[in-house]
């Protein structure tokens, strides 16, 4: 590997998609953004996004790319033919699908498996669309196809939520019963090679055509990678979603917990439904950043909300029909919104005691990522309600997954 080579991450995300560069001292040489058009649901709005802030990337970076790795939400899935065409709009993570036909031969039989898998019953439903001949892809590994021309492959923790055993190493016995257990990809680990760019997108993006592909991970894993935390601290990531992870030496199996193989490492996690896409719903980011001075973390604001964006929620505690609780709102809208974060907060603590009540060791320092972590206000709310020092961390998880292009490639040498 060449003293200047660099390495490119790529992290699509709930409202829009980042990249980052790094050289081979993790330092970060580069990094842009971009928000979707049309939404989560658009598939060509992934591919748009990825492809204007590739082709808008200085050429002197460009030329010195060696590798790349890809993030996305883990239960965004789509459907596409066996050419990588999409075919209608995706399933975002956060839609609880109904639809049990076409499951399995009875779903009695099946409840348990498919409460524990979430992505099944959006797989049946984009099969009940479209047909069994066709692939079944999730956001980062539909990405990874692109550049590489093949859609056979997905990442391993990108897929677990669609009965991938990440222990056994191999698709879950029940799914062999489902009628489009052939639409699954074959399972590359993360931080393995997928291949090289393929030359027709090497050329249309000016970049180099040995760049390898290497398996990524999730968004959220991603986050994790990129704060450098120990096993004796914890993560929040404050996205449009809250989620929160712990290094662990061993998978914890419980309802709404998920288990990553990450660097070797295990990474336990919960992730709600809850986050700041339900405060965007009410303010505009020059409102949030405004209103949020107006508030005295110090104080209750005496109302009671559960700031989810629909009914559902998967952890901390696993409800489909958990309704979401935001009246009454307040004449004030700063009171309205400290009220929200507090909302916010409360279920972030009672994530923390749900691990502890599966036994995990409580952290002594939470670091937390995303959007909401630069602000103060809420900061200091959730250091109330938790009980744990926290500690902000201005890396993306774009700056995560280009990690794990790194480690791939210094691994070859």
């Amino acid at each position: 590997m060449a003293k200047e080579s660099l390495v490119l991450g790529i992290d699509l995300g709930t409202s829009g998609v980042r990249l980052a560069v790094i050289n081979q001292n993790y330092s970060l040489k580069y990094c842009a953004s971009n928000q979707y058009q049309e939404g989560l649901e658009h598939c060509d709005d992934w591919k748009n996004c990825c492809r204007d802030l590739i082709y808008n990337m200085p050429i002197e970076i460009k030329k010195k790319l060696i590798s790349c790795s890809i993030a996305g939400t883990s239960g965004t899935l789509m459907g596409c033919n066996y050419q990588g065409n999409p075919l209608g709009e995706a399933l975002p993570y956060f839609v609880h699908c109904k639809e049990t036909e076409n499951v399995g031969d009875s779903f009695a039989n099946y409840q348990n498996f498919l409460i524990h898998n979430p992505s099944i019953l959006r797989a049946s439903q984009l099969i009940k669309r479209y047909g069994k001949k066709i692939f079944l892809r999730h956001q980062a590994d539909w990405i990874s196809g692109w550049l590489l021309d093949d859609w056979s492959y997905g990442e391993e923790a990108n897929n677990i939520k669609i009965g991938w055993d990440i222990i056994k190493k191999t698709w879950s016995k029940q799914l062999r019963d489902f009628p489009w257990f052939y639409a699954l990809p074959r399972i590359i680990p993360s931080g393995h090679l997928l291949g090289e760019i393929a030359p027709k997108i090497a050329m249309e993006l000016d970049l180099p055509r040995e760049l390898k592909v290497i398996a990524g991970t999730t968004d959220s894993n991603a986050a994790v990678l990129a704060t450098d935390a120990t096993y004796y601290e914890g993560i929040t990531v404050l996205g449009s979603t809250i989620v929160i992870k712990l290094f662990t030496k061993t998978p914890i199996k419980c309802l709404g917990i998920t288990n990553h193989r990450v660097g070797g490492e295990w990474i336990t996690g919960g992730a709600s439904n809850a986050g700041c896409a339900v405060l965007k719903k009410f303010f505009s980011e020059e409102q949030l950043i405004e209103l949020s001075r107006q508030i005295d973390p110090e104080s209750n604001s005496g109302l009671h909300f559960r700031p989810l964006p629909s009914e559902g929620e998967r952890f901390p505690v696993n409800d489909p029909k958990l309704e979401p609780i935001l009246t009454p709102r307040p004449v004030s809208d700063s009171l309205y919104l400290h009220g929200l974060l507090e909302g916010l907060s409360k279920i972030e603590a009672q994530g923390w005691r749900k691990f502890k009540s599966l036994g995990l060791v409580a952290p002594n320092k939470i670091i937390t990522i995303g959007g909401g972590s630069r602000n103060p206000q809420w900061r200091r709310i959730r250091e109330k309600y938790i009980g744990i020092p926290i500690r902000t961390c201005s890396k993306q998880p774009a700056e995560g997954v280009a990690r794990i292009a790194l480690k791939a490639i210094q691994k070859q040498i």
